[in-house]
């Protein structure tokens, strides 16, 4: 029975990764949130892999309120980067195999197709660039290591865009969505699956992927999508992003290629618009 870590556990993916347990009885899971495991605190996790044989751990602690982290650097660069280079460097220590996730914003959104893992990053605010030093981090530390670069993710659990378009349209009769800028949304039940098949396969293939749901949209497309399921009558009208002020840059453009992963697993990627459909059935239950 291998036992896996999943770190961050009380956020949306880690939820999602809870949701699958019964699906992997062969698994010893433990789950721990901040509280229980503080990623940023080296002795700490020294102290919690001695007591525990860990085969494979999964990295779902981030920082990840994009606009906050343009004020509180300091605070986005110790867990989003010097929590993974601890937590990389317990790996390593432990003979355990790491798979962490990182995100689209480590691009700037300037191309025009959708990214590979081989395209040169060159991230445009602060969370970008804590995320990209922990990937810098963890190739240093461990080799054993899968770096999965997603974006838009969203679910039923915690707070995303789905769950606030839903609660804006019980309110709502118009709303303005951002219609510029271009990415792929991915349901985090969709990468959960991808994390235990990884799992599953106990992988040798280490190195960079890129994990997003087919097809690619702005969020005001996204939104749309969400209002059309749910039959709600909202009126949702296009903006520009100067015309919604936020303390970050966002990329314009942050689609990415999954070639590599679904090549490495053998699997068929679901487009964005059906995995919208199973996040709306585990909500309405």
């Amino acid at each position: 029975m291998k036992t896996v870590l999943v770190t961050g556990s009380n956020g949306q993916l880690g939820e999602s990764i809870k949701s699958l347990k019964s699906f992997n009885p062969k698994v010893n899971f433990i789950f721990a949130n901040r509280i229980d495991l503080d990623i940023t605190e080296s002795t700490e996790l020294e102290s919690f892999f001695n007591k525990n044989t860990i085969d494979w751990c999964v990295n779902c602690a981030a920082y990840t309120q994009v606009d906050l982290a343009e004020k509180e650097t300091d605070k986005a660069f110790s867990i989003n980067a010097q929590g993974s280079k601890n937590l990389a460097e317990v790996c390593n220590k432990n003979k355990t195999k790491l798979i962490h996730i990182s995100t689209d914003f480590v691009f700037d959104g300037n191309g025009n197709k959708p990214y590979t893992e081989d395209n040169k990053t060159n991230p445009i605010n602060v969370y970008g660039l804590s995320k990209l030093q922990g990937e810098i981090e963890i190739r240093k530390a461990l080799k054993e290591h899968v770096i999965i670069r997603t974006s838009w993710l969203y679910s039923e659990h915690g707070k995303n865009f789905l769950k606030t378009m839903l609660r804006l349209s019980e309110t709502k009769n118009e709303i303005s969505v951002v219609n510029d800028q271009i990415g792929s949304p991915t349901y985090a039940g969709d990468l959960a699956e991808i994390i235990m098949l990884i799992v599953e396969k106990d992988i040798e293939d280490y190195g960079l992927y890129h994990f997003c749901n087919k097809g690619e949209t702005s969020w005001h497309g996204f939104a749309k999508e969400i209002f059309r399921l749910t039959e709600s009558n909202i009126d949702v009208k296009p903006i520009l992003s100067s015309d919604f002020k936020t303390e970050a840059k966002r990329p314009s453009y942050s689609v990415m290629c999954t070639n590599k992963i679904e090549n490495i697993l053998g699997l068929n990627i679901e487009n964005w618009k059906i995995s919208l459909t199973k996040a709306l059935s585990k909500i309405n239950g």
